[in-house]
């Protein structure tokens, strides 16, 4: 399809994707200055995300190595409900004025197919700003709910107001708060942190009741997913990354933290032990860590969890290709 506006033409390919069950897409604008190519999955499920690649080439000599500004944006009815900034993937050198930025926003768990929805992309080339629009679309997903009665030790836990417990947990949104643009580990998909197989005792985005010894109850949402392992389970790295977090929690228990890409976080909770230190740059299927039921647990098990952007988002959307191809 050729649409022609304003001395910009714009050329949409629809491929199918054969790595991840959604539609493919990609978006080339040129004018007489600019090529532009977006690729993006137009649909996605609440608690996925929303990944562009995107490549930009200046078809003038005088643009070329002009610094680019590029953010991605969310539209819900109209109204914005998200942004992130573009950062530079690292996968191509750039060359001939030509490079390529990745962007990636959370999708809420709540978002309904019922509402309107468009991604936008704003980005600025040496002091010109100009902004394009991509058609985007959620498919509903029902999520599980359940109740979850918690012991006397489990209910102090889930309670604790203490000054220790508001430390950790500050700088746990410390660390998911940093986003450093000039750092990508890895874009890959992951693996999961143990055998693919292994019998799940919570999904991501369950909507959970808790209730207390006290009879009292609290309402959550599970950030991840809860692996049914025996304590003393090897787990493993996701994908290459750097970790930024390994301490004991009160909530959590033994935690390691580890930093795959700007903003993009995977978490492992519940260790029995550690097996790396803050610093430790790690590869993919390498041992960080055994499982046990330390901290808020009702049985041993992993819980592993990914953030973007400070957000949790479904860890199986990151077993695929959550970044398109460009071609």
């Amino acid at each position: 399809m050729k649409l022609r506006a304003a001395a910009i033409v714009w050329h949409l390919v629809i491929m199918l994707a054969l790595t991840v069950p959604l539609c493919a897409e990609t978006a080339v604008y040129e004018d007489d200055e600019f090529s532009l190519i977006a690729d993006y999955y137009a649909r996605a499920y609440p608690g996925d995300a929303a990944f562009v690649r995107l490549t930009l080439k200046a078809t003038r000599r005088s643009r070329a190595g002009q610094e680019t500004n590029a953010v991605l944006e969310l539209y819900r009815n109209e109204k914005k409900i998200d942004s992130a900034r573009f950062f530079n993937s690292q996968s191509r050198a750039r060359r001939n004025g030509q490079e390529e930025l990745v962007a990636g926003i959370p999708l809420s768990t709540y978002l309904k197919s019922s509402d309107r929805y468009t991604l936008s992309i704003v980005y600025t080339v040496a002091g010109e700003m100009k902004t394009f629009s991509l058609p985007f679309a959620i498919i509903d997903k029902k999520f599980v709910e359940e109740s979850i009665p918690l012991n006397e030790t489990n209910t102090a836990i889930r309670t604790d107001t203490s000054t220790k417990r508001m430390e950790q947990i500050d700088r746990l949104n410390a660390v998911l708060g940093t986003i450093n643009e000039n750092t990508v580990y890895t874009l890959e998909p992951f693996i999961t942190p143990v055998a693919a197989d292994t019998r799940r005792s919570s999904l991501f985005g369950d909507r959970r009741i808790y209730v207390y010894s006290s009879g009292k109850t609290a309402t959550s949402l599970h950030y991840g997913i809860d692996y049914a392992v025996p304590t003393g389970t090897v787990v493993s790295a996701c994908g290459q990354g750097r970790v930024v977090l390994a301490e004991n929690r009160i909530t959590t228990g033994w935690s390691v933290v580890i930093e795959h890409a700007p903003g993009l976080y995977s978490l492992y909770y519940h260790l029995s032990s550690l097996s790396v230190e803050e610093g430790k740059l790690v590869k993919p299927g390498e041992q960080i860590g055994l499982s046990g039921a330390t901290g808020l647990a009702t049985g041993p098990h992993l819980h592993w969890e990914i953030r973007l952007n400070m957000a949790a988002v479904s860890p199986d959307y990151f077993t695929g290709a959550y970044i398109p191809t460009g071609n």
